[in-house]
């Protein structure tokens, strides 16, 4: 009987590491990879090592990409890309924006401190 309950803590430990561990960075790694696969001329990319620019140029394995204000163009390999900032169309998964009403009463508020800040400066 004893035998039994051990088997079963056994089978309940590995369900648990399997749930919790392996199953949501399988999810994470699926997702990277459409966003990969997605990429088009004009999207805004992070890569890896931290570099940022607008894609120029999709391959098979390879992203073009230029960066900074020399308009630097750098060819890297799809695996170092890390998120992509935006794009023409925007996914279903990006959160929404504020609602108009939300935007117009923030900026109001920052037009009468900048106001108030100005006559102070003056």
């Amino acid at each position: 009987m004893e035998t039994w309950t051990a088997y079963i803590w056994i089978i309940v430990m590995i369900a648990l590491f399997y749930f919790m561990l392996i199953r949501p960075q399988k999810k994470k790694e699926k997702a990277d990879r459409m966003m990969r696969n997605k990429l088009q001329p004009g999207d805004d990319i992070v890569t890896i090592g931290g570099f940022t620019g607008r894609v120029l140029n999709v391959k098979d394995d390879l992203v073009t990409f230029e960066t900074g204000a020399a308009k630097t163009k750098l060819t890297i390999k799809k695996w170092a890309i890390q998120s992509r900032i935006s794009s023409g169309d925007e996914d279903e998964n990006q959160p929404e924006a504020l609602p108009e009403s939300g935007k117009e009463q923030k900026n109001e508020t920052d037009s009468k401190t900048e106001n108030k800040t100005d006559g102070k400066a003056e």
